[in-house]
C-alpha cells in the first residue's frame, strides 16, 4: 500500500512508519519538526527513515494547504510512478495534557483545525481510509472502569481531550456526509524507545540518570494503562489493514499498573534509586486510567504482550545508547 503518515518524525509516527516499510509499504511522512519538544530527536528518528528507498518525507506543516497537497501527491524516493494515496494514517497532533493547560490556542490549532484539513484532503483526494489517533483523554474522569468504547466521552477535563473527541465526531460526520471511512484509534499513555521528552519515563529516567528529584504527580497514588510502543504499532497497523467504514477502538496494554511500579521499574532499569517529591494532582489529570480492549482484541487481533519491566528496560538501553551514558 501507499500510506500517508502524518507526523512522522513523531514517537508514534516514526514507530508506525518504520513497521510500514519494513514490511515494504511505500510510505509518504509529513512533519514540521516543532520546537514543543528538542527536534534532534525528530531528526535523529527522520533519518532512519530515510534510509528506506519507500520513504519520502514532505517538511511541512498540515495546517499549510500546499505542504498537505504536496504530501497527498508525493513522488517516491525512488522514482517510482506516482500513485494516489491508499491510505492516511493522521498522527500528527499537539500532544500533552498539561501542556493544553497553559497554550489552549496551539492545541485548537493543530488538533483541530488541523485535523480538519486533514479529513477534507481525504476527501477531495478520494483516499481509501483515514485511520487517525484519538486518546483516553476524552473519557475524561471516567470513573466507570475499565473504559469502554460504549461509554459516555462528552465530559473532558483537558484541552486536549476536548480536542480530540472533536476529531472523533468529525469522522463521523465526514463519514455519514461523505462516506469517508474512518477509524478512530485510543491510545493508553504510550511508552517505549524514541519517545517524547516530556512523559513521564523519560522524564524520570532522566532524572534518575542524572541524580535530579522526581516530581511524583498524585502522592504516587495514580494509575495508568501503561502501553508498550511495539503493542501500539501492531493496532495501528491492523486497522490500517482491516480499513473499516467507521469505527473507534480502544488501544492499551490490557492492565492497569501502580505508577510506582512504574517508578520501581526504571530504578531497578537504571541501575539506581531516584530523588522523589510527592506532589498534588494536577489540573487535567485522572486517577486512573483502565482500557476494555475486547472490542480491539475481536476485530483487530490486537494482543498487547510487553509488560512494563521488559519495556522500561528496552527505553532505558535505549536512553543509554541515545545519549552515550
Amino acid at each position: 500500500m501507499r500510506i500517508l503518515v502524518t507526523g512522522s518524525a513523531g514517537f508514534i509516527g516514526f514507530s508506525v512508519a518504520k513497521a510500514l516499510l519494513k514490511r515494504g509499504d511505500e510510505v509518504i511522512g509529513i512533519d514540521n519538526f516543532n520546537e514543543y519538544y528538542d527536534p534532534a530527536l525528530k531528526v535523529a528518528r527522520n533519518a532512519i527513515l530515510e534510509k528506506d528507498k519507500n520513504f519520502t518525507l514532505v517538511r511541512g506543516d498540515i495546517t499549510d494547504q500546499k505542504a498537505l497537497d504536496e504530501a497527498f501527491d508525493a513522488l517516491t524516493n525512488n522514482g517510482g510512478k506516482s500513485q494516489i494515496v491508499t491510505r492516511v494514517c493522521h498522527l500528527a497532533a499537539q500532544a500533552g495534557v498539561r501542556h493544553s493547560i497553559d497554550n489552549p490556542g496551539i492545541f485548537l490549532h493543530d488538533n483541530i483545525v488541523g485535523y480538519n484539513m486533514v479529513i477534507e484532503a481525504c476527501r477531495t483526494h478520494t483516499v481509501g481510509g483515514l485511520i487517525y489517533a484519538s486518546t483516553s483523554a476524552v473519557y475524561g474522569d471516567n470513573k466507570e472502569q475499565p473504559f469502554s468504547e460504549e461509554h459516555r466521552t462528552d465530559n473532558p477535563i483537558s484541552i486536549y481531550g476536548f480536542t480530540k473527541k472533536a476529531n472523533e465526531l468529525q469522522a463521523y460526520l465526514y463519514h455519514k456526509m461523505y462516506g469517508v471511512s474512518c477509524t478512530g484509534l485510543r491510545f493508553f499513555t504510550v511508552y517505549g524507545p524514541w519517545g517524547r521528552p516530556d512523559m513521564a519515563l523519560f522524564l524520570f529516567t532522566d532524572a534518575v540518570m542524572h541524580g535530579k528529584t522526581l516530581p511524583i504527580f498524585g502522592q504516587g497514588k495514580m494509575r495508568r494503562d501503561f502501553t508498550y510502543i511495539d503493542d501500539i504499532v501492531s493496532g495501528v497497523i491492523a486497522a490500517i489493514d482491516r480499513n473499516d467504514s467507521y469505527a473507534i477502538y480502544n488501544l492499551g496494554g490490557g492492565k492497569t499498573e501502580e505508577l510506582m511500579d512504574y517508578v520501581a521499574a526504571i530504578e531497578k532499569a537504571c541501575g539506581k534509586e531516584g530523588k522523589k517529591e510527592f506532589l498534588p494532582m494536577q489540573p487535567g489529570d485522572v486517577v486512573a486510567t483502565s482500557a476494555d480492549i475486547s472490542k480491539a482484541q475481536k476485530m483487530l487481533k490486537y494482543q498487547p504482550k510487553t509488560r512494563i519491566e521488559e519495556g522500561v528496560k528496552k527505553f532505558v538501553e535505549w536512553y543509554r545508547e541515545y545519549y552515550h551514558l
